[in-house]
């Protein structure tokens, strides 16, 4: 059975998965989880990934959740070149570190900007007031300062002088205000240097290509008037409202 990768290129950790497996030229079928449709609730999904949460790996009987965990697992795997995941310690401790950090940090404050500035206006037909944007913008904004000061300062990338799965981790959720609209990298020339060495470490035409769908939301967001995205009305507004 050959690898599969269960994936919605919306979601962030989606992306760093698909850019991690096809830069390193690793075989896998692309399994298509709609979220706005809610198909990771569906029967046959819950049989890959109890979390219901994407990405999803299956491969032959093993199958494993978290985005994390997933890149480590094909990195090791599939022996991919070192710089993704330095085995020298203090190298290998920065990627670490960054992996730890942006769960809690950059994820969320990235994630809540894209929903309050497109999806919850947009798709749910729903006002939201400027104290909750200015907040969430003030969150994100905190987390782009650490990124540029605490994990990039004067290297080329976080881990050093290479791209490691830090940066491609990095990377996926900074573009996601992007799709919203949000310029995040105007007024940050360390941070669009560093954008710009992560696009040509990773190739342009698939860094475009993980990120086309994303990055064409605002058009998109008005054809997911039928999707069951407002099944979740409730519980996206308590997450984000």
């Amino acid at each position: 059975m050959a690898l599969e990768l269960y994936l919605d290129l919306y979601s962030q950790p989606c992306r760093s998965v698909y850019l991690f497996a096809k830069k390193n030229n690793i075989a896998f079928d692309f399994k298509k989880i709609t979220l706005f449709d809610a198909e990771q609730y569906g029967e046959e999904f819950g049989k890959i990934s109890m979390l219901r949460k994407v990405p999803a790996l299956r491969d032959g009987d093993f199958c494993l959740a978290e985005s994390v965990a997933i890149l480590l697992y094909l990195a090791e795997k599939f022996q991919t070149p070192d710089f993704w995941y330095p085995a020298d310690l203090q190298q290998r401790a920065r990627v670490n570190e960054y992996l730890s950090w942006q769960h809690s940090a950059i994820r969320p404050h990235g994630s809540k900007v894209f929903w309050l500035r497109l999806m919850i206006p947009k798709a749910l037909g729903m006002d939201v007031p400027q104290e909750k944007m200015d907040a969430a913008l003030d969150d994100l904004n905190g987390s782009l300062k650490l990124i540029e000061e605490k994990f990039i300062q004067d290297k080329a990338f976080i881990a050093g002088d290479h791209i490691s799965l830090a940066d491609l981790v990095a990377i996926v959720e900074i573009m996601q205000p992007v799709g919203a609209g949000l310029d995040v990298f105007e007024g940050r020339p360390k941070l669009s240097a560093w954008r710009d060495r992560v696009q040509a470490a990773i190739g342009k035409e698939l860094f475009d290509d993980a990120h086309q769908t994303i990055l064409q939301a605002q058009d998109r967001v008005m054809l997911m008037e039928d999707s069951k995205l407002q099944m979740f009305k409730p519980k996206i507004v308590k997450l984000f409202m």
